[in-house]
């Protein structure tokens, strides 16, 4: 008998701890917390992928605006043909069509995150090393591509075989040979 009334009594002040440091998380959450630290902030939420319709990109509606301008640049030339050297002369205008690596300078410019067209080979060593959340570059010395908001826009490996030049693809290719490389903060 005296061991149940032990052993309420301690389930009772156990209760009566939890509730307290609740209690003491949720206020530290509402605002600043006692000792004067910064209020508690959830993460942001994961980001979601895009949508393809119609062969144009359509970004996540909690997509950055850093990323939803490259969709849209993105979107401006998927029509384009591939051309051998295509969107390395101008940044600021439209070419007659696009390699692999004017793609991802043209896209990433819309960003402001390229000043002036990269090749293939400069794409190894631009911005971080490493797989971004929004935006990753794959690049080796003879090809480039890119996955934005878990869509691959690339010159190869196109979902319509007819087609060439830049495209939008929900299906990721093998990178193992490849640098991967991200902007800051995407």
């Amino acid at each position: 008998m005296k061991q149940l009334a032990l052993t309420k009594s301690l389930c009772a002040v156990c209760a009566l701890a939890v509730l307290a440091a609740l209690l003491v998380v949720g206020a530290g959450s509402a605002g600043a917390s006692a000792t004067g630290g910064a209020a508690f902030v959830p993460p942001p939420p994961p980001p979601k992928k895009a949508k393809v319709v119609g062969g144009k990109a359509i970004a996540p509606r909690n997509a950055p605006e850093r990323v939803k301008r490259i969709i849209r640049a993105g979107n401006r030339i998927v029509d384009k043909p591939y051309k051998w050297g295509g969107g390395h002369r101008s940044l600021k205008e439209l070419d007659s069509g696009y390699d692999c690596s004017g793609t991802l300078s043209y896209a990433l410019a819309s960003a402001r995150l390229v000043r002036s067209p990269l090749t293939s080979g400069s794409f190894m060593s631009w911005a971080r090393s490493g797989t971004g959340k929004w935006v990753t570059v794959y690049a080796h010395g003879g090809h480039a591509y890119m996955v934005v908001a878990g869509l691959r826009l690339d010159t190869s490996m196109r979902d319509d075989p007819s087609r060439t030049g830049p495209g939008w693809s929900k299906r990721l290719r093998r990178n193992d040979a490849f640098q991967a490389r991200h902007p800051r903060g995407l």
